[in-house]
C-alpha cells in the first residue's frame, strides 16, 4: 500500500488531486499538508471528502497536517504550493516568488522522505523542476515536473473537437516549456494511425489558429472562471497513478536534460518519458521537423535564462 503527500493541499488543485487519488485502490493514505493557518480548512475539506467517498465504500486515510515530519514514508510528494497564476500573468512571472518556497520544501523532503519521488506542479514548472532537483540532491529520475502533460491533453481535445473524432483515436504530444514556448509536435501527430498532415490536406484545419488556441488555453480558462482546476488536477492524478501502478506509460513531463534530446543540456523541459514505480525509467527518443527543432531550442534558451535569473535571487 502507498502513502502520498500533497504539499499545498488547501488550494484548489491540491484538494482536487486528493479527491481523485482517494479512489485509487493502491493508495492507503494521503497526507494533506498546508500552512498552519489553513489546517482547519483542510480538515473541513477532508470531512466533505469522507462523506462523498462513503457512497462508494472507499476506505482511505486522509491526514491533515502542518508538520512537515508527517511526510515520512511517502512514495510520492506532490508540491502544488505557491502563488497561483492570475489573469494577465505569465507562468514566468511567478518564478521568483515561488522559488524559495519550492527550494525550502525540497530540502525538507530530502531530510524527512529521502526515498520519495518529488512531483512539481508549482509554476513555472520547468524552472522549479531544476531548483527542486538541486535543492533535494536526488537523482533526476526522482524529480519530475508536470511539464507538458496537460498541454498534450489540451491539444488532443482541440484536434478531437475540430475533426469530431473520439479523443482515443488521436495521438499527439507537446514538448518544450509549459508556457509560451511550448512546442506541439504536429509533424508526428496521428489520427487513427494516419498522420495529421493527411487530414489537414482534406480539411479546413487552420494550424496557426490551432497552435494559438493551445497556447492560450489556460489563459482563456482563467479569464472566464479565475483559475484552471479540473484539467490540471486530472493530469496530476494521472501522473501519480501511472507511477503508483507501475503502468510504464509514455507521458510528457519536465525533466532535467543532459544532452538526451537534440543535445540540449543544463535545463528542465517537457519531453516524453516512460514512467514507472521508480519515477522516470527512460527518456523516449524524439523525431521533430526543422521548425519544431528550432522552437525546442528557443524553449531551452528561454527556460535556462529564467532559471539562471531565479537562482541569483535565492536566499541561502
Amino acid at each position: 500500500m502507498v502513502k502520498i503527500t500533497i504539499i499545498g493541499a488547501s488550494g484548489t488543485i491540491g484538494k482536487n488531486v486528493a479527491f481523485s487519488l482517494a479512489k485509487e485502490d493502491r493508495i492507503h493514505e494521503i497526507v494533506m499538508f498546508s500552512r498552519e493557518s489553513s489546517v482547519e480548512r483542510v480538515k473541513g475539506e477532508i470531512s466533505d471528502m469522507y462523506d462523498a467517498l462513503s457512497a462508494d465504500n472507499i476506505d482511505i486515510i486522509l491526514t491533515p497536517t502542518c508538520d512537515i515530519r508527517d511526510i515520512e514514508g511517502s512514495a510520492i510528494v506532490l508540491i502544488t504550493a505557491g502563488t497561483p497564476r492570475k489573469q494577465g500573468m505569465t507562468r514566468l512571472d511567478l518564478a521568483i516568488p515561488n522559488a524559495n518556497l519550492v527550494v525550502n520544501y525540497c530540502r525538507d523532503i530530502a531530510k524527512y522522505a529521502p526515498d520519495t519521488i518529488i512531483l512539481i506542479v508549482t509554476n513555472p514548472v520547468d524552472v522549479m523542476t531544476t531548483l527542486a532537483l538541486e535543492a533535494s540532491g536526488f537523482d533526476k529520475h526522482r524529480v519530475i515536473g508536470l511539464g507538458n502533460h496537460l498541454d498534450s491533453l489540451r491539444l488532443k481535445t482541440i484536434i478531437s473537437k475540430h475533426f469530431k473524432i473520439n479523443t482515443g483515436e488521436i495521438h499527439t504530444r507537446v514538448i518544450g516549456e509549459h508556457g509560451d514556448h511550448m512546442v506541439p509536435l504536429l509533424s508526428s501527430t496521428t489520427i487513427g494511425g494516419l498522420l495529421l498532415n493527411y487530414f489537414v490536406e482534406s480539411s479546413d484545419l487552420d494550424v496557426p489558429t490551432l497552435v494559438k488556441a493551445l497556447k492560450t488555453a489556460g489563459t482563456n480558462i482563467i479569464s472566464k472562471k479565475g483559475a484552471t482546476e479540473y484539467g490540471p488536477s486530472y493530469a496530476i492524478a494521472n501522473l501519480i497513478t501511472t507511477i503508483v501502478n507501475d503502468s510504464r506509460k509514455i507521458l510528457t513531463v519536465s525533466t532535467y536534460l543532459e544532452g538526451e534530446v537534440e543535445g540540449v543540456y543544463d535545463v528542465s523541459l517537457g519531453v516524453p518519458v516512460i514512467l514507472s514505480k521508480n519515477g522516470i525509467k527512460t527518456i523516449v527518443p524524439l523525431r521533430m521537423d526543422d521548425d519544431e527543432r528550432m522552437e525546442f531550442f528557443d524553449a531551452a534558451r528561454a527556460v535556462k535564462k529564467c532559471t539562471q535569473k531565479v537562482k541569483k535571487t535565492l536566499k541561502e
